[in-house]
């Protein structure tokens, strides 16, 4: 006979200790990595700053923006350095890949914060979206940082069919992604797509 406990920890995510770390000691991250060639997870979070929808509406992103390429970036905070210099950049490339490539900054801020951080930075092409309330961004794509409920920097790049075309984990807080790879990523994906 299974107790209840039993049935909840065999559907309980994965946990996993020496990824990297956080204030000097190994961090827990909760979930699996996602591959490069697997379905995309679709997740539920709220909103920050996504244009036609209200602040705090409850969001599928990849369901938002079917047929369009996607870049994923999970940030820690809008309010750090690192991730207020990655998604002001990301912001400049939006306007240079255009309309048909959406942007999607994901972190644990409350979605006011992310409202506030557009606001000040000048940043209009990034959709900022927040995972705080469930943090089912985090688990379901390997990003969850049990200690302190916040993302591990990583950036993905998802097809128009959600497929996973790219995956990146940054092995430390604060490493910035590859800015390059993942623009050729997302052109790549115009290119063949134009090219069909």
């Amino acid at each position: 006979m299974t107790t209840q406990n039993q049935t909840q920890n065999a559907h309980a995510p994965t946990e996993r200790v020496g990824l990297m770390e956080l204030n000097g000691r190994p961090a827990t991250i909760v979930g699996d990595d996602v591959q490069v060639g697997q379905a995309a997870p679709h997740f539920t979070v709220q909103v920050g700053q996504w244009p036609g929808h209200d602040l705090w509406a409850e969001l599928d992103p990849l369901a938002a923006t079917a047929g369009s390429v996607r870049i994923l970036a999970a940030v820690l905070s809008l309010d750090t350095g690192v991730c207020d210099t990655e998604t002001k950049r990301f912001n400049t490339e939006a306007a240079a890949l255009g309309p048909v490539v959406h942007v999607i900054t994901i972190s644990a801020d409350l979605p006011v914060t992310q409202k506030r951080w557009c606001g000040a930075a000048g940043a209009d092409r990034v959709y900022a979206v927040s995972d705080h309330m469930a943090m089912e961004f985090g688990v379901k794509y390997g990003a969850l940082m049990k200690e302190r409920r916040w993302l591990r920097r990583a950036v993905f790049v998802v097809d128009q069919h959600d497929v996973v075309r790219y995956a990146a984990y940054m092995p430390k807080l604060g490493d910035q992604p590859d800015y390059e790879q993942v623009l050729a990523a997302a052109r790549g994906l115009l290119a063949k797509a134009g090219a069909a």
